[in-house]
């Protein structure tokens, strides 16, 4: 995963998006992670997907459902809860997955 500063990045934008199609990017400031770029192809394997397509017309009703599946498995402690980082190194494990995967 590349890193760059929050000033690399607004002043190189160019490489920076090319960067973000290969692999993520985390934006820096003051030598602290303020954020993440990736590409929409990245993102279209990811809940992000959600933000950039047109949902169907039950897509509500079936997020509820899920939404509601879940928390009632929590609930009973079927399920648990992530913490944050935990979370992020299955997200990071999913995506290097399915980068393998395509190439």
């Amino acid at each position: 995963m590349k890193v760059m500063t929050a000033r690399d990045a607004k002043n190189h934008f160019g490489e920076f998006l090319d960067a973000a199609r290969r692999e993520p990017v985390v934006v820096t400031r003051n030598d602290r992670p303020v954020g993440i770029m990736i590409s929409v192809e990245d993102a279209a394997d990811t809940f992000f997907s959600d933000f950039f397509i047109d949902k169907e017309s039950e897509y509500d009703e079936w997020l509820f459902g899920k939404v509601s599946k879940t928390m009632e498995r929590v609930a009973t402690g079927k399920t648990g809860l992530l913490e944050h980082s935990d979370a992020m190194s299955l997200l990071k494990d999913r995506l290097a997955a399915r980068r393998q995967k395509t190439t």
